[in-house]
């Protein structure tokens, strides 16, 4: 602490008739390293002021995340970081900015060769810069809406502070890495392992060695299955996952071997088919094999990475069994919670899926759909136009079921029948409304060109 001793000497020049008295020198040092520490107290705090808002007093550049302009001051900014400082060098003509009333403006998202960093992470971030404390997490952004939860790994606690790892990362602060590398290895034993996977993927980017090794064992040892790591994860990790859990082969009688790698082979057949949109060439697999959907936990792998025309149409087929579980013990309709899509939820609803069905730690879809969700998302007002608030949508559908069903009753009968799923679904058809409005006029054009050629007297 050189720049501490450097106050107290000059204090104790002043006081040389005095050094021979200890005490009195010892004092006197103490009382200019308070008085260094209150200064550089309400230094940060002044400064605070400055990113008090968004449209900060003095600000010279701007900085759009998620659509709001957040005003910056380049001079901090580059003192702070090496990044900025790049950033804003006026040699450097490809920095990516452009002009509005009169400052640079900057696009977070040409920042991020990867990740996402939202705006109360980035404000949180632009907040240590300037004060050099870190401020608490904003509970809208970093908690989740089930009241039950304590928010300790909650996925919306681990994503923010994945977006202030990113945020650390990029914009190369690296005692802000330390701080939430330490952070995150505190989750790592107390998540679930589906929420593990944002935790190595930043490390694997951060190139943070120790979180990576945590995470890899992590998710090794557990029963996450092997599809949902090669989806989710970087190759590179991906495949150490998959060499870790490979194990000696053990001896079987003739055939069984070469019958287990083509069943394998089957199934991944069958999901190609569906990454391909294409429930014709899946119909036509099952006639070739003795797979079944429900085998291929096809249902399932729809529910979560296919487009939701492409579940109904295998709803359509009758072939799957909608409240089957698979390895894990998730239904399809845990699956759909955690990928938030209404439409697919209502057509597992409407199809005779059982929101009570609780997964092997207790968790029913309603309880999946609230701890993904937080609240400045659940509470989002739709604006006239724009998209309705899928989130809320999700998890108002999936109450009111449990309420209707809490005994796992005839869901196939009661979701056409209740209003309040034609509440639900009316809000999610507004957004096909909105593609309606837009077509409708080369609709009108089309049915006046084509209206000459129809026979009307035979109509």
């Amino acid at each position: 602490m050189a720049n501490l001793s450097e106050p107290s000497s000059s204090l104790s020049f002043s006081s040389s008739s005095h050094l021979s008295n200890g005490s009195i020198t010892h004092e006197t040092s103490a009382a200019a390293a308070t008085l260094e520490v209150i200064s550089l107290t309400k230094l940060s705090s002044s400064l605070e002021h400055l990113v008090s808002d968004n449209s900060p007093p003095f600000s010279d550049a701007d900085v759009v995340v998620e659509g709001v302009s957040v005003g910056v001051h380049r001079c901090i900014l580059a003192v702070r970081s090496k990044f900025f400082k790049e950033l804003f060098d006026k040699k450097n003509n490809n920095n990516g900015c452009v002009e509005k009333e009169g400052k640079p403006s900057y696009n977070m998202n040409e920042f991020l060769p990867y990740g996402k960093i939202g705006l109360e992470a980035f404000q949180v971030f632009l907040s240590y810069l300037y004060t050099g404390k870190l401020k608490a997490s904003p509970m809208e952004v970093s908690t989740c809406v089930d009241t039950h939860c304590a928010h300790d790994a909650c996925r919306p606690a681990i994503d923010f502070a994945v977006e202030l790892m990113y945020a650390s990362s990029i914009f190369q602060i690296p005692e802000m890495v330390s701080l939430f590398q330490r952070r995150l290895l505190n989750f790592v034993d107390k998540a679930l392992v589906e929420d593990i996977i944002p935790i190595l993927v930043v490390a694997f980017h951060c190139q943070c060695s120790q979180l990576v090794s945590q995470c890899v064992d992590r998710v090794t040892r557990s029963d996450l299955d092997s599809i949902s790591i090669e989806k989710e994860l970087p190759y590179e990790v991906a495949e150490s996952i998959r060499l870790l859990r490979c194990k000696p082969p053990t001896e079987a009688e003739d055939g069984e071997a070469v019958v287990v790698p083509l069943r394998e082979k089957q199934i991944r057949r069958i999901q190609k088919a569906l990454d391909s949109d294409d429930v014709e060439l899946v119909k036509l697999l099952l006639t070739e094999s003795d797979v079944t959907l429900d085998d291929a936990t096809a249902l399932h792998y729809a529910a979560a990475y296919c487009d939701p025309k492409v579940v109904s149409e295998i709803l359509a087929l009758r072939l799957a069994d909608v409240n089957r579980r698979n390895s894990r013990g998730y239904t399809v309709l845990h699956i759909a919670a955690m990928r938030k899509e209404p439409s697919v939820i209502m057509s597992l609803l409407a199809k005779g899926a059982s929101a009570s069905e609780l997964t092997l730690d207790g968790r029913s879809a309603f309880n999946i759909c609230q701890r993904l969700t937080r609240p400045k998302d659940y509470h989002a007002k739709t604006e006239q136009g724009k998209e309705t608030n899928k989130d809320r949508i999700c998890i108002d559908v999936l109450e009111r079921e449990m309420r209707r069903n809490p005994m796992a009753g005839d869901v196939s009968v009661t979701s056409h029948t209740m209003a309040d799923d034609m509440h639900m679904r009316l809000l999610y058809l507004e957004n096909r409304g909105i593609t309606l409005r837009r077509d409708l006029p080369r609709l009108f054009i089309s049915a006046i060109v084509h209206a000459p050629l129809i026979n009307w007297s035979k109509i």
